[in-house]
């Protein structure tokens, strides 16, 4: 399989590309520059760029599109959104147009999305099923999938990635929280019971490698591990599996005074379950936070 993946350089694309290499798939890395190793692919997604040739996805089975501006750095200024949507957006309108430009064009187009479509759940639990919730993210969540979509009539089979928040050591929200707790400034956020919607890298790489393989895995599907936690819960996991404290709290107004409108996402309640994809067939290697925080912390 030959597979063109955005994002490349990124916690889940690198990850992605490394599991893909090792059981010799051939994989070209989409960059934003000038191509400079033989398994880079050039494009410029961006508002009024050049897009991406067709005829650079010749050979291309499929493509993971996994790029985009992170959501929850800095505040929600009117030009930071105008960044995240184009970064999102702009980005999957020029793939979907070089794909279906392409002859023959890729079977499979598996794009980045997120648990942030459902908007403010609270303790409801929520699958593939619910509505789409209200707000920028969830707004911008489900413009981003609608444009993922639009490749479809090309008989291409499309496929959204929610994502939960990723776990893993080397970057997002466990990685920026590894330094703090392990200094005993562990903190519970905001009241600590809004839920938390999580995956293992190792999940969230098994799980897009699983729907690439499943020839007839369409639409949207929820990568996160079946067993959310509060943010209370995961307070105490963590700071159980360094051995350190985690007694401090978070205010809302705190955070709220801190980033603005961005906080109202962080002390959301996002309770999901992966319901698609348990029910293709998919078996999660770390289904539960104790055991995905053992295995994170031992490498």
């Amino acid at each position: 399989m030959r597979v063109a993946v955005s994002g490349a350089s990124g916690l889940i694309g690198s990850a992605l590309t490394a599991s893909l290499r090792a059981d010799g798939a051939d994989v070209a890395r989409l960059v934003r520059r000038a191509p400079s190793a033989p398994d880079e692919i050039g494009w410029d997604p961006g508002p009024g760029g050049a897009g991406l040739d067709p005829a650079a996805l010749r050979g291309v089975d499929a493509v993971v599109h996994l790029s985009g501006a992170p959501i929850a750095e800095g505040r929600w200024t009117q030009a930071r959104k105008a960044m995240l949507r184009a970064s999102r957006i702009d980005s999957t309108a020029a793939l979907v147009r070089a794909m279906t430009a392409a002859d023959p064009p890729p079977q499979v187009l598996l794009c980045g999305s997120a648990i942030g479509y459902y908007g403010e759940t609270g303790d409801r639990l929520v699958d593939e099923t619910a509505p789409q919730g209200a707000g920028f993210l969830a707004e911008l969540v489900g413009e981003w999938e609608q444009a993922a979509q639009a490749a479809a009539p090309a008989g291409i089979r499309v496929a959204q990635l929610r994502s939960g928040v990723v776990l893993a050591v080397g970057g997002g929200m466990l990685g920026r929280l590894l330094r703090p707790f392990r200094l005993g400034l562990g903190a519970k956020v905001g009241s600590g019971r809004q839920y938390l919607s999580w995956i293992s890298i190792a999940d969230e790489v098994g799980a897009i490698r699983f729907l690439l393989d499943s020839g007839d895995a369409g639409g949207p599907f929820n990568l996160t591990a079946p067993h959310p936690v509060t943010n209370a819960e995961f307070t105490r996991a963590l700071a159980d599996a360094l051995g350190r404290p985690a007694a401090l709290a978070l205010p809302s107004p705190v955070l709220r005074a801190a980033l603005g409108e961005v906080a109202s996402e962080l002390l959301a309640s996002a309770r999901v379950r992966p319901a698609r994809l348990t029910q293709a067939g998919y078996r999660f290697e770390y289904p539960d936070l104790v055991s995905a925080l053992g295995a994170l912390l031992a490498r």
